[in-house]
This record gives C-alpha cells, sequence and structure tokens, in this order.
C-alpha cells in the first residue's frame, strides 16, 4: 500500500509538471495560407507533415487578403497579413503570396515545394546557424516558464513572442475556390502576446496560462526574434509545447 500511495504521489506530482520542449529545434517554418487560395490544401498537408516531426516547429498563419474572392477565412489574422509584408520588406523582395512558406524568418519558398523548402533549411543551417539559442518552454501547474539564456555573442536587438496555438481543426468550405472541401489546419497560430526585448542577457518569463488557453488552444509556441515586428528577421531561438 505504501509502494502504491507513493508512486500515486509521484504520477500526480509529474502531471504538474509537463517537460520543457525541445530547446533547439531543426528549423521554424511559418505557413502563410488562406481557406479561399485553391493552392493552399497541399501546402496545409505539407505543413501537417512537418508539424509530426519533433525536430521542427511548423506553424499555420491564415491570412485576410484572399477574403473578397467570396469566403472570409474563419482562422485569418489581419496581423498575419501584415507580419508576412513586413517579412518581404524586410527581405527587401516584396514578396507575398500563398501558399508561401518563410523558414526561420530568414527565407520564403512555394508552400507546397518540399525539395525547395529543404534546400532552404540546409543553405540557412551552413551560411547563418539560425536557432542556435537554446530557449525552453515548460509548463507548471498553471503557468508558463519561458527561459532564454545568455549569448555567447552579440545577438543585437531581439523580441520574445509567445503563439497560442490550436494543434488541429477541420474546415468546412462554403465558397470560394475551395468550395465543397473539408480542410484540415494544424498547428493554427491564435494570436501573438510579446513577452518583452531581449538583449543578450539571461531572461525568465511566466504566462497565466488563463491569459492565452480560451476556445480550443491547446499547445504554444515561442520564439525570440532578431528585429522588431515591422521589420522581424532571423528567428535565434524556438521551442513548442502541447497543453495539459
Amino acid at each position: 500500500m505504501v509502494r502504491l500511495r507513493i508512486a500515486s504521489a509521484l504520477a500526480c506530482l509529474t502531471a504538474l509538471v509537463t517537460p520543457a520542449a525541445q530547446a533547439e529545434p531543426r528549423a521554424v517554418i511559418e505557413l502563410f495560407t488562406s481557406q479561399g487560395c485553391s493552392s493552399c490544401p497541399a501546402a496545409d498537408k505539407l505543413l501537417a507533415e512537418y508539424a509530426r516531426d519533433p525536430s521542427m516547429i511548423a506553424l499555420s498563419l491564415a491570412v485576410d487578403y484572399w477574403d473578397y474572392l467570396g469566403w472570409k477565412d474563419t482562422l485569418a489574422l489581419h496581423g498575419h497579413s501584415t507580419r508576412q509584408r513586413a517579412y518581404a520588406k524586410a527581405r527587401g523582395d516584396r514578396q507575398v503570396y500563398t501558399p508561401q512558406m518563410v523558414i526561420d524568418g530568414a527565407v520564403h519558398a512555394l508552400g507546397n515545394d518540399k525539395p525547395a523548402i529543404e534546400s532552404a533549411i540546409r543553405r540557412l543551417k551552413e551560411q547563418s546557424a539560425p536557432l542556435t539559442l537554446p530557449v525552453t518552454l515548460e509548463q507548471s501547474g498553471d503557468k508558463l516558464t519561458v527561459t532564454v539564456p545568455a549569448a555567447k555573442d552579440e545577438k543585437g536587438q531581439a523580441e520574445v513572442w509567445l503563439c497560442p496555438l490550436t494543434r488541429s481543426t477541420p474546415v468546412a468550405i462554403g465558397r470560394g475556390e475551395n468550395t465543397g472541401q473539408t480542410l484540415t489546419y494544424t498547428n493554427v497560430v491564435r494570436g501573438w502576446i510579446k513577452l518583452g526585448d531581449w538583449s543578450g542577457k539571461a531572461e525568465t518569463f511566466n504566462v497565466a496560462i488563463r491569459e492565452i488557453q480560451a476556445g480550443n488552444i491547446d499547445a504554444a509556441a515561442v520564439m525570440v526574434q532578431s528585429g522588431v515586428a515591422s521589420a522581424p528577421k532571423m528567428v535565434l531561438g524556438a521551442a513548442q509545447l502541447s497543453l495539459h
């Protein structure tokens, strides 16, 4: 009986603390997609494939600029359209389209072109060394804790962002280019919460889960990104965690 009670106590303690998320992902991929884009379903499926890879952080960012075509995207945030344009301006190419995948905040590729995406990931690793900052994201009871270590060298200005996620949601499309289809979206970003700025010193941020877990939020991602929101640049570190 004593051993049973101890085992039960340990199980309860384990349930209260979720292990920190993997600190060094292979890549962070942001897919800019739209329910009103006939070319996007293939990219949405590819993103779901990447999301099953534990070394990847794959995020779906629905945009609203195709809503005029006859179907208002039910998951879109205008801020995603703004973020995509900010990326294009920061890169200097002004290329904004769907489906578009942005890799590590630095380069873009056609969202359904896996060879191009993999090539971009390899090229960034060889030339720019993104995601070298070992960020951790942990759930303990009713709060999330984000830990950002001190930099080994000068990193410049960066921002720390937390994204509440819906891991999977099906949507029946009633009008527009994808009429009649039921499409499933993966790791849907439902908002952006700026936790603070990071200038190279060790930082810890705490967020109450009640502040982000509304509706069907069941995961979260965090990224430390150089630049500012209006001119986002390389992602220095990121982590993702399922919520309990």
